[in-house]
């Protein structure tokens, strides 16, 4: 099916009308932030319905190619889809004290996270390489916007031009591999490359390759992989605390879910290649990440780099190829909201709209709010990769695959490195409980909204670490 399937793209369809519904409101209506809030509960439930309908639509027929072959519609695409809707769920009410009080801009900040998920949405989806650079520019145009969002702090200005420059670089990499494979095969579709691939022997692949490590590097950027992450700290430290979580969850699910087409749909062939070179990048991100993470005074930069360091987990099942796919999503998935949730909790503590979050804010947290303390402290520990928890589970996931695909030396690193990271997770917990007090021990004021996303990602966070099985056995059919 190469025709237009509006069912392929109702889930983007859905939440590109409730972003045009929300400004117009706004601009014609002047509502409150209740009506706000209304509109943006129907078009995420509306989303969660029109992805029930796609995943029937797989089950029934199959995989199917929509629009000029160009949007896949699978397992995988609507699992992306999923979890991004479940990402931009938490990260809206995460974020949502800081988009109220943006006062006549609330309407922007929100249609800006709808666009983003619609952009990266597109990109899981996406089976050719112009669809997702027109993806990934769709999602990443709103993530450089939401990041200066709040026009009263140089920080964030700062944040966003760094952001905006870095990506609008790594888009020209990632734009000039894809014209080095179009040289190679004759082909941007990722299953018309894999199919002239296996029909002909290239005897001097190096246009090839050299093509197909610069979308990796392109993508690298989006997801944080080290040393493609310089970025990263300075954008975590600048942006509005209150959408960093969702920033910085839904482009690594974006560029993963990228790389996953990509690779294992149309160079397959080549996974020896690419997979040595992911595995390289996956060493380098797990090592710098960590060692930059456990120097770290301020919160935000130190979660900066641990996102490297997952970055690089991740890559190491990615480098086993579609075996490990579904491993990978686990990982995705559940780093995603307790990324979102840490977030949420140093938006507790440090404000909305704050720029930076040293250590010294969260000593006796405690005492001062004992549930953001609980829940920080849980995330904390799950990230780190303890037993009965969900961190542990998706390393075990990615570990066993890159072992049995022949990463052995990458599993060590990996391991080596995970114990390393105990120190800067469990030093915060540390700081939180036998810190002392600090300031005037004035008891902290959470927002609704704040304790709810504090609450699911820290229950996901031990509920699906103790009972993985329900949620494994829905991604194994995505690498089925």
């Amino acid at each position: 099916m190469t025709g237009v399937s509006y069912l392929a793209v109702a889930p983007e369809i859905i939440l590109t009308a409730g972003a045009v519904v929300v400004l117009m409101v706004d601009v014609f209506a002047l509502p409150s932030s209740r009506v706000h809030g209304w509109l943006v509960s129907a078009t995420y439930a509306l989303v969660a319905i029109a992805i029930g309908f796609q995943w029937r639509r797989v089950d029934i027929d199959g995989p199917g190619l929509s629009f000029g072959g160009t949007l896949l519609l699978n397992h995988l695409s609507v699992t992306v889809r999923a979890v991004l809707l479940v990402t931009a769920v938490l990260g809206t009410a995460a974020a949502w004290r800081m988009l109220v009080g943006l006062r006549r801009r609330a309407a922007e900040g929100v249609a800006l996270v709808m666009v983003a998920t619609v952009g990266f949405m597109l990109m899981g989806a996406s089976a050719d390489l112009v669809m997702t650079f027109v993806a990934l520019e769709v999602g990443s145009i709103a993530l450089y916007v939401l990041a200066g969002i709040v026009r009263s702090s140089p920080a964030g200005d700062e944040a966003a031009m760094k952001y905006f420059l870095l990506g609008a670089f790594a888009s020209a990499i990632f734009i000039y591999g894809g014209a080095l494979v179009y040289t190679a095969t004759g082909s941007t579709n990722v299953y018309e490359i894999a199919a002239r691939l296996s029909g002909v022997h290239v005897v001097r692949p190096a246009v090839l390759l050299i093509g197909i490590g610069l979308i990796v590097v392109g993508l690298g950027f989006k997801v944080t992989a080290a040393p493609f992450h310089s970025w990263a700290p300075d954008v975590y430290q600048g942006a509005p605390a209150g959408v960093v979580g969702f920033m910085a969850a839904v482009a690594k699910i974006g560029g993963f879910a990228a790389l996953l087409n990509i690779l294992t749909g149309g160079f397959e062939r080549y996974s020896g290649a690419w997979g040595d070179g992911l595995a390289l990048v996956a060493a380098v991100s797990v090592i710098l990440g960590t060692l930059m993470a456990i120097q770290q005074s301020d919160v935000r930069r130190m979660l900066a780099y641990s996102g490297v360091a997952h970055a690089g987990f991740i890559l190491t099942g990615l480098a086993a190829g579609l075996v490990a796919s579904s491993g990978v999503l686990f990982y995705l998935a559940t780093y995603s909201v307790m990324v979102v949730g840490a977030f949420a909790a140093v938006t507790a503590v440090s404000g909305h709209a704050a720029t930076g979050s040293s250590f010294e804010e969260y000593r006796g947290l405690a005492r001062r709010s004992p549930v953001v303390a609980a829940v920080l402290a849980t995330l904390m520990i799950a990230m780190s990769g303890m037993p009965l928890t969900t961190g542990f589970i998706g390393k075990f996931q990615v570990f066993t695959s890159a072992w049995e695909g022949g990463y052995e030396w990458l599993v060590i690193t990996g391991l080596l490195a995970s114990v390393a990271a105990f120190f800067f997770y469990l030093r915060l917990v540390v700081v939180m409980y036998f810190g002392g007090e600090d300031g005037d021990g004035t008891t902290l004021e959470v927002a609704r909204s704040i304790r709810w996303v504090l609450v699911v990602s820290a229950g996901a966070s031990v509920v699906l670490g103790v009972f993985p099985g329900p949620l494994l056995d829905v991604l194994n059919r995505v690498g089925a």
